[in-house]
């Protein structure tokens, strides 16, 4: 079945970028998508704020924002799975063309601008899940609402209990000013009006923050302690990228957010400033880049607990994640780690 889906993959990729991933979609609602049967390596598996996963290696948001396929992500070999980033409404995002493969450099320039089916019909989605396994929702705000924290508060609110944990989606650089909300008055307003819908809520749910990799001097040590003094569980590092560092292929100037190879080396640094900064015991997940075992090995080296991937996806198709975890466990033995946890921040 793995060459079978390797050469759908191969296929997917002569169409348009949006329409494959449309059809990806499809396929694995049908029950076509790769199954990983083998039991995850002991030494992979991680607990972060109180989720236990099988893996540390998890779906970035991005794929899935519909909440259309996160069980047959889940039997493809994930650990968790993470769907959205999703709106109060529905919305159809920016004009096509949108999304466009930069193959020379294996990878991705998308300005969806958070197109999605809204809060409705991803929650119903959710409501209606048989299988057990970690899923998140991804949450954010429409572009033309007067008030965009109210938009999370309403996506925190409405998904409660429906998600095992929330990502608040501040830093996609396809949504006008969206990214402001990341400077430090801003992000109190955001999170003091969060904690206060939480406290408001039955039980508990782990809640991070996607931040970008583009981040200024002092603004990482200024986002570790405001999420630390308002009760969030982790950061996750980092969205896409607006720089463009040394891309070979034509569709390099394309506006929008850069995902994939050319991602990892930046990302990683971002996320070793946060490593270095986060003196409160945030969870801290790394993203951007990851294509193999030893890409989530240098994040995990970097400071991250666990490590999520998409953009991989584009070129190699959902059944790379077994051969990165076996990797991966693979480099952590060779080194004498027995998990996740032993080889977290070793330099």
């Amino acid at each position: 079945m793995s060459a079978l889906h390797a050469l759908a993959t191969r296929a997917f990729r002569r169409f348009d970028p949006e329409d494959a991933h449309r059809l990806t979609i499809r396929a694995l609602k049908a029950g076509l998508g790769p199954r990983d049967r083998r039991k995850d390596p002991a030494e992979l598996a991680v607990e972060i704020a109180g989720l236990k996963l099988p893996s540390c290696i998890g779906l970035a948001a991005g794929f899935d924002k519909n909440a259309e396929t996160p069980d047959a992500m889940l039997a493809a070999g994930f650990g968790f799975v993470e769907c959205g980033t999703v709106t109060p409404r529905p919305q159809d995002g920016n004009p096509r063309p949108r999304l466009f493969r930069l193959t020379e450099d294996r990878a991705v320039i998308n300005r969806l601008g958070f197109n999605n089916e809204g809060l409705e019909a991803f929650g119903a989605r959710l409501s209606a899940r048989k299988r057990r396994g970690v899923v998140g929702a991804n949450i954010g705000a429409n572009k033309e609402a007067r008030d965009r924290i109210g938009d999370y508060v309403t996506g925190l609110t409405r998904l409660w209990g429906l998600a095992d944990y929330f990502t608040v989606n501040i830093s996609s650089p396809n949504t006008p000013g969206l990214r402001s909300l990341q400077t430090r008055a801003a992000l109190e307003d955001l999170l003091g009006r969060l904690a206060e819908a939480r406290t408001a809520l039955p039980g508990a749910h782990p809640v991070f923050l996607k931040v970008a990799p583009d981040l200024e001097d002092g603004e990482v040590e200024a986002i570790v302690q405001t999420v630390a003094a308002f009760g969030l569980d982790g950061i996750i590092v980092g969205n896409t990228t607006v720089t463009r560092p040394n891309l070979r292929s034509s569709h390099g100037d394309e506006t929008g957010g850069l995902s994939g190879a050319p991602l990892m080396a930046l990302s990683t640094q971002v996320l070793r400033r946060f490593a270095s900064a986060n003196d409160k015991g945030l969870v801290l997940i790394g993203v951007g880049g990851v294509a193999s075992g030893l890409d989530a090995y240098v994040k995990i080296r970097a400071g991250a607990h666990a490590v999520q991937l998409y953009s991989a996806m584009v070129y190699e198709g959902p059944g790379l994640i077994g051969r990165i975890k076996r990797e991966l466990a693979a480099r952590m033995k060779a080194d004498g780690f027995s998990s996740v946890a032993e080889a977290r921040g070793v330099r």
